[in-house]
């Protein structure tokens, strides 16, 4: 019975069934969805960032939570390594700023398409619309019960259902269930890499406005968790954006009990050299209301709301502008305050914080530490990432590993 099944048709489960299958093994791919990749498919936008060019290193500064525990899986199986596997199933990719790396088509169907050629070229046996009910562990094995009230016999498992994130896409937590079935641990799951909500009126009167090169700090409980600088947008909740995006990843809302987000919207500038653009600027436009001179230093759209926070008269002439008032606009523009009150949902998480504990799995392998020849792979275990490629990376070298260590194990068994 040398038989695996992979559970989980994504990215991680496609290549831990690639990586399992040998002469001697045959493996079975069941997917509940119609088709493989789907939520895949919607990544980068539908371009899919399949990973990043840079080194190892940087990989791991750009994992954020438990990034030691990928010290194997990315030695076994690393960025290179995936672009390899790609390019020789066809689907050429480019690197593009960031070290981002994308099929060159901007298609994320070719990166599904590769995948499907290398396992049909590894004699994987493809289920879709199949899903499965229960796991049991027995003397020979597992037995698998499906939805369908079919049961059969394997003899080890690798679980790459996904968290818990984009759910219409079939990301139910099923692989957390099996998990604590078999008395796993799973931390806390909650929505990351998502747009983030603001308890401020002001930014249902900005949605739509993008702001680029602009300077972020978040603040927790008095405490710097975070810094970045990009491109966020405002929207009727709150605020968004590949740099808001990244922040969530650091924010808990049980952990904290404030959570502020400052915005830099002159990072070019010092406290000191702002002050003196300001006095300029005043000088210049001496005769004029001060309504008509923030134009000159923010987006329009942003030109009433920080006159109403300053609380100076919009329409006073700015050479009547006492230095308290130049100071507010100032202190707005380097550091305007956001109030955190917490993240969208799971409908809008790119990925899911949280997951089967990695305490509980042996990093070299990927195999449970509670369960012979049960496997994890991808977003179901407790790791993820900032943006930038880095939790598809995950998801490879995490599947890669989980599908040789099965293949190695089987082969032991018998």
């Amino acid at each position: 019975m040398n038989k695996i099944i992979v559970i989980g048709g994504g990215p991680a489960g496609m290549l831990a069934a690639v990586s399992a299958s040998d002469n001697k093994t045959k493996v079975v791919l069941v997917e509940k969805n119609e088709k493989l990749g789907k939520k895949l498919f919607i990544t980068g936008k539908g371009r899919c960032n399949v990973t990043n060019s840079a080194d190892k290193s940087v990989i791991m500064n750009n994992i954020v939570t438990n990034p030691k525990f990928m010290f194997s899986a990315l030695d076994r199986f690393d960025n290179t390594d995936i672009c390899n596997e790609l390019e020789q199933n066809g689907c050429r990719l480019k690197e593009e700023r960031g070290g981002r790396i994308f099929p060159v088509s901007d298609h994320s169907s070719d990166v599904i398409r590769a995948l499907s050629d290398d396992l049909k070229k590894h004699g994987v046996e493809i289920r879709l619309n199949t899903c499965v009910k229960h796991i049991s562990k027995t003397e020979d094995g597992f037995e698998i019960c499906f939805e369908n009230g079919r049961k059969e016999m394997f003899r080890a498992v690798i679980i790459a259902t996904g968290g818990l994130s984009y759910p219409a896409t079939g990301s139910t937590g099923d692989g957390l269930r099996f998990a604590e079935g078999f008395e796993h641990t799973v931390t806390e799951t909650v929505p990351s890499l998502v747009p983030l909500c603001a308890e401020e009126s002001f930014c249902r009167d900005l949605q739509g406005l993008s702001l680029k090169n602009t300077g972020l700090k978040m603040i927790c409980d008095g405490k710097t968790v975070y810094e970045d600088m990009g491109e966020m947008l405002f929207t009727h909740f709150g605020i968004s954006g590949p740099m808001i995006l990244s922040a969530s990843s650091y924010y808990q809302k049980k952990k904290y009990k404030t959570c502020t987000i400052y915005l830099d919207m002159k990072p070019a500038l010092s406290e000191d050299e702002l002050d003196a653009r300001l006095q300029r600027e005043i000088s210049e436009n001496h005769e004029k209301h001060v309504i008509n001179m923030l134009p000159d230093l923010l987006p329009q759209k942003m030109v009433p709301v920080v006159a109403k926070l300053s609380g100076a008269d919009p329409h006073k002439k700015c050479g009547d502008l006492t230095r308290e008032e130049r100071l507010k606009f100032a202190e707005l523009l380097k550091h305007f305050e956001l109030n955190i009150t917490g993240t969208r949902g799971f409908e809008e998480a790119i990925i899911t914080k949280g997951g089967v504990s990695v305490k509980e799995i042996s990093p070299g392998t990927m195999m449970s530490k509670k369960c012979e020849g049960l496997f994890f792979a991808g977003e179901v275990i407790d790791l993820d990432a900032l943006t930038g490629g880095f939790n598809l990376q995950i998801a490879w070298s995490t599947g890669y590993l989980a599908g040789i260590s099965a293949a190695e194990y089987v082969c032991d068994a018998e």
